[in-house]
């Protein structure tokens, strides 16, 4: 019995000085969470992203310098004359370029306004082409209208120009069934223009903008159906009182970006449709800059103007951004 006795003393007494060892070791050594580590290994993956961020979209503001000289390309900018904010109070001065302006941003809020009522759209094109039962047409369709989103505008004016020109197909199947005696001008004319642009938007992104509400249906509950349908609810009513209302969220979102960039038309639609017949009401803010930018020669007077366009979507943004915490609790940005 003495003899155990000792045995596990010596066993105790070798287990603290295992123990003390251990812990003088690992005494001013302090272990780095794990979270920590996942937290620097994910900002490494977004880093290269954050780079290209700031490469395209931070780095080119130091252009606005341009709107301060009366920027000559052949005397670069060091050979330029500084004006300082000339161009600014040439904006404000001039009845003639307010007027301009004044048509320009009428132009722009027209048709981003009916781009933005038409943004329900791909909604109600989305939750019906989920109805689809038969997959092979519902891929169909849905291939069908997302290709026109890769197509470009170039190659879309060339589509409508041998569809809608005075010498198109449309008018010569409306002259030779006597329908007409003239051809239509569908694109040499200056009525409706906004309708016009606004429709081949619709038709170019359709199938694209529906993809995210696509995606939105695929991440509702299924026993939201299953105990709707217990209840005998019909398709319709599947369709008005689940996905819908689960679909507003991510609509609601959509919205308040599309306001934020009410401004923000693009050029390229506008610049391949624009005509001597059009030109009036065709001109958009982006295409106005270009305009005078490229073919007017004041890069200054362009660079001001699309400073403040710049500095009015910001501010657009946060007064979106701050509704939508105010009315929805969440914020966008």
């Amino acid at each position: 019995m003495t003899t155990q006795a000792q045995a596990q003393t010596v066993i105790q007494e070798a287990a603290v000085r295992n123990l003390e060892k251990n812990t003088k070791k690992g005494r001013g050594r302090r272990l780095r969470p794990a979270g920590s580590r996942t937290s620097f290994t994910l900002f490494l993956c977004i880093l290269p992203f954050l780079v290209l961020a700031f490469l395209f979209s931070y780095l080119p503001l130091y252009g606005w310098v341009y709107s301060l000289y009366d920027y000559k390309p052949a005397l670069g900018l060091e050979g330029s004359e500084f004006v300082g904010l000339q161009w600014f109070e040439m904006l404000v001065s001039s009845p003639t370029q307010m007027a301009q302006i004044g048509q320009v941003l009428l132009n722009t809020l027209a048709i981003s306004f009916l781009g933005i009522a038409t943004s329900i759209l791909p909604l109600f094109f989305a939750i019906f082409l989920n109805e689809i039962k038969a997959p092979w047409f519902r891929n169909s369709v849905q291939t069908l209208t997302s290709l026109p989103n890769f197509i470009s505008w170039v190659l879309v004016y060339m589509i409508a120009f041998s569809l809608f020109s005075s010498s198109g197909l449309v008018n010569d199947v409306l002259m030779d069934s006597g329908l007409i005696t003239t051809p239509v001008k569908f694109l040499d004319t200056d009525q409706n223009v906004w309708v016009t642009m606004t429709l081949w938007s619709i038709w170019k992104g359709l199938g694209w903008g529906a993809i995210i509400y696509l995606a939105a249906i695929a991440g509702i509950d299924q026993s939201l159906y299953e105990s709707a349908r217990i209840d005998g609810a019909g398709r319709f009513q599947l369709m008005r009182y689940i996905t819908l209302p689960q679909l507003m969220p991510t609509y609601l979102v959509l919205l308040l970006l599309s306001i934020a960039n009410i401004f923000n038309n693009g050029m390229e639609q506008y610049y391949v449709f624009q005509n001597a017949f059009n030109k009036q009401w065709i001109q958009v803010l982006d295409l106005y800059v270009y305009n005078i930018g490229m073919t007017g020669n004041s890069l200054s007077m362009a660079t001001a103007i699309g400073m403040l366009k710049s500095i009015i979507s910001v501010v657009l943004l946060l007064t979106v951004n701050a509704v939508s915490k105010r009315v929805r609790g969440e914020s966008i940005v």
